[in-house]
């Protein structure tokens, strides 16, 4: 066998380039994936409610308004099944409470869309296997309730100064300009739905985009469309459905919006982050099993948001790195797409794998140390005092004229006695 022997540049050029590889390899090996926070969507669900003309009801689907459906089951374990290829080599291969945490907002179709998405990500083995028939098993979902949720159900509620701003983008010129072409296709679309639209100009975010969420969840599962919902119809609405969601939480004074929207789950998951990097623990994952507006409230505050509705299963990944430095990096992944690989986002102002320290100064804008005041919320234990010491002063009050007038009547008493005498 013939030996091929290099000259002089020839060995130069080798070594070097070997020399090279060694070194990505080095650097490549020294950077480790510390933390993962996991934002998802629900599953395909049912419709979450009707309109007027709407050709089927309630009854027809098996579970109800709302309620997520077999396919949306297979979406999100398929989304578990890809959390588990994706982080094999960092979460432990079996389920471990200390490592792996996940809350759900209080809704039906979102802790079901948790649980499948735990069945595909953590199916037991080994030991765990408490059932041979069955390669599931249970794992604590944390909810919060409606009424205390502050951080996944977006729009968030009892917000007066959002809901201020809400009403001022929709007098804003930003708005008006995005909706005027729309004019004519909204007077139709009222007269096809049965639905008032009094105030075309103010569009109502919820009510024209649950009739596209309607006819879109109905055409998935075959069931026969209106026949005014043709494919332009359903391309208009999907628009207005986007420029719906736009204007909830972006368009007009988005910053002041965030703070009171998106910036809340902003801040929950920098602080998981700085937990993470200060003080090393042993959980390595957080799930946010949650919805669109959850997921379109969070990019809209970060500023990577794409313009479109999130689709079923939508995910977004937040990764914290340690790199070789020793300074820890910040990378984001959105996954609305089962046959690509999710999109490296980066945040403006920053590199795709941005330092923490510098994402944490780019996102301070849209972090409220005060939510509750920001909201213009009045402080209800306060009022409580106040109206204590109100009534306390009141009383005091009374007292002192009841005596005064006693001590008045005594007097006059006393004089009507001695002049009888």
């Amino acid at each position: 066998m013939g030996v091929i022997r290099l000259s002089n540049p020839s060995r130069i050029l080798y070594f070097s380039f070997h020399i090279i590889l060694i070194l990505l390899q080095q650097t490549t090996a020294e950077r480790e994936l510390k933390f993962v926070v996991v934002v998802f969507r629900h599953g395909d669900r049912t419709p979450v409610t009707s309109f007027p003309t709407d050709l089927h009801k309630e009854s027809e689907w098996p579970q109800g308004y709302g309620q997520l459906t077999k396919i949306g089951m297979q979406q999100l374990f398929e989304l578990g099944q890809y959390t588990r290829e994706r982080y094999s080599n960092f979460l432990n291969s079996t389920y471990n409470r200390k490592e792996f945490y996940i809350q759900s907002t209080d809704y039906d179709r979102t802790i079901m869309s948790a649980q499948t998405y735990l069945a595909g990500l953590f199916p037991p083995t080994g030991h765990q296997i408490w059932n041979p028939e069955l390669l599931w098993q249970p794992i604590p979902v944390h909810i919060l309730q409606k009424s205390t949720d502050r951080m996944l159900h977006f729009p968030l509620p009892d917000c007066p100064h959002s809901e201020e701003l809400q009403n001022e983008t929709q007098t804003s010129s930003e708005f008006q300009s995005r909706i005027q072409p729309y004019m004519d296709f909204l007077q139709a679309m009222a007269v096809n739905t049965g639905l008032e639209l009094n105030n075309l100009k103010k569009l109502d975010n919820f009510q024209l985009w649950n009739t596209y969420d309607t006819l879109h969840c109905e055409a998935i599962h075959n069931y026969t469309l209106s026949v005014w919902a043709t494919k332009d119809v359903m391309d208009k609405m999907e628009k207005l459905s986007e420029l719906s969601l736009l204007s909830l939480f972006g368009i007009y004074k988005t910053e002041e919006k965030s703070r009171l929207q998106g910036g809340v789950l902003v801040n929950v998951i920098l602080n998981s982050f700085k937990q993470a990097a200060s003080s090393p623990k042993q959980r390595k994952m957080e799930v946010y099993s949650a919805h669109d507006t959850t997921i379109g409230a969070l990019q809209i505050a970060l500023n990577i948001f794409n313009g479109k509705l999130p689709p079923y299963a939508a995910c977004q990944f937040f990764e914290l790195y340690q790199e070789s430095s020793g300074q820890y990096s910040i990378e984001m992944y959105y996954r609305n797409d089962t046959s690509k690989d999710p999109y490296l986002l980066t945040l403006p102002g920053c590199t795709s794998s941005c330092p923490l320290e510098k994402f944490a100064e780019l996102v301070s804008p849209v972090i409220t140390e005060n939510w509750s005041k920001e909201c213009g919320k009045k402080d209800k234990m306060k009022d409580i005092f106040i109206g204590f010491d109100v009534a306390v002063a009141l009383l005091f009050i009374f007292d002192l004229v009841l005596l005064y007038l006693l001590y008045h009547y005594g007097r006059c008493r006393h004089r009507n006695n001695y002049q009888d005498i």
